[in-house]
């Protein structure tokens, strides 16, 4: 697409949470559209309910294919129906809900897997709703595996914010399974995938930090022995690979250290916890390891403000910065 800014699809998530409101707001904020040209992605009537509770515009250009879009001066929504979207309610849970929450999400990947967007942006989905219809999903990371042919386990979360990047080696499971995922091996795949995925973010030579499993990284085998049978080895591996890792650390100090790129961490409240005490409302999720650039909020749908006109654009606006400039296709690791 050359002689033109990048193009960014913007996947509405919930229907019924904050997703489409943030997702018309950063669709129209007038940095966004300076250094991209967005493309919402979602039902109309959904959309135009959330605009006309926020007092934002709601009529679009409503199209079915990217090629139908124009720029300047339009917000451009490619249709991504939401089922029986005349029982439509703000803040509610449901099947329907799920479905259409991943019908904008499948909309935007298949239009990044066609090169006709060069990027993804996804709202917050529901997993309540989602699993309501009946679909196994642990998160954003996994569905896009799956609509990119990407094996899952090659598929991890970067939390975005500021200078920080953190790096989940686990994600949306119970942390006694999330122990047994811990290997050398997936290890190894996941300081690959971080190394991979910032050099596809401009950072030429990228530094990482690994942190460990147990407390203080374990204290030599006193309280656990991941970090000396697993951790370590598989740090030693990529390191001989030619990347600059570092590591185990123990995750309670680690993100105080300087002159790093990527933290890694083994699970999911290693990371989270730390970005959404430093940045609660502007975390950017990237999906690494797929053949696309696919970034998503980090924080939830927020039932209880749904169609109020109170949510912030500023994670949405924060995760489509992240990409813009990136190449759209990424190498898996």
């Amino acid at each position: 697409m050359p002689n033109q800014l990048p193009r960014v699809a913007i996947a509405t998530g919930d229907p019924a949470g904050i997703g489409p409101e943030v997702g018309l707001k950063a669709a129209l904020d007038p940095a966004v559209n300076a250094i991209c040209q967005p493309i919402v992605v979602g039902d109309p009537e959904v959309v135009a309910r959330h605009a006309r509770g926020a007092g934002l515009p709601d009529k679009f250009h409503v199209i079915s294919q990217v090629k139908e879009a124009r720029w300047p001066g339009l917000v451009n929504l490619l249709n991504a129906p939401m089922p029986n979207v005349e029982t439509f309610e703000f803040g509610k849970n449901g099947a329907a809900y799920g479905l259409g929450a991943l019908a904008s999400a499948r909309v935007a990947i298949h239009a990044a897997l066609a090169n006709e967007v060069d990027a993804v942006v996804a709202a917050p989905q529901n997993e309540t709703s989602v699993h309501a219809a009946g679909i196994e999903f642990d998160g954003y990371p996994s569905f896009v595996a799956k609509e990119t042919s990407t094996d899952k386990d090659d598929v991890y979360l970067m939390l975005c914010f500021g200078e920080r990047r953190i790096v989940h080696t686990t994600l949306h499971v119970g942390v006694a399974e999330a122990v047994r995922m811990i290997t050398r091996e997936r290890v190894g795949r996941v300081i690959r995938a971080a190394n991979t995925a910032l050099k596809r973010l401009g950072i030429a030579s990228p530094k990482i930090f690994v942190s460990g499993l147990n407390p203080h990284a374990g204290e030599g085998g006193l309280f656990g022995r991941e970090e000396i049978e697993i951790i370590s080895p598989a740090i030693a591996d990529t390191a001989a690979t030619g990347i600059d890792v570092t590591g185990p650390f123990g995750a309670d100090t680690m993100f105080h250290k300087k002159g790093c790129d990527a933290f890694i961490v083994m699970l999911h409240d290693q990371g989270h916890i730390t970005a959404k005490l430093l940045a609660p409302n502007a975390t950017a999720g990237l999906a690494i390891g797929t053949p696309i650039m696919f970034s998503s909020v980090a924080h939830g749908s927020a039932f209880d403000i749904a169609g109020k006109g109170q949510a912030s654009p500023a994670a949405m606006i924060e995760a489509i910065k992240r990409l813009v400039g990136a190449p759209a296709k990424a190498a898996a690791a």
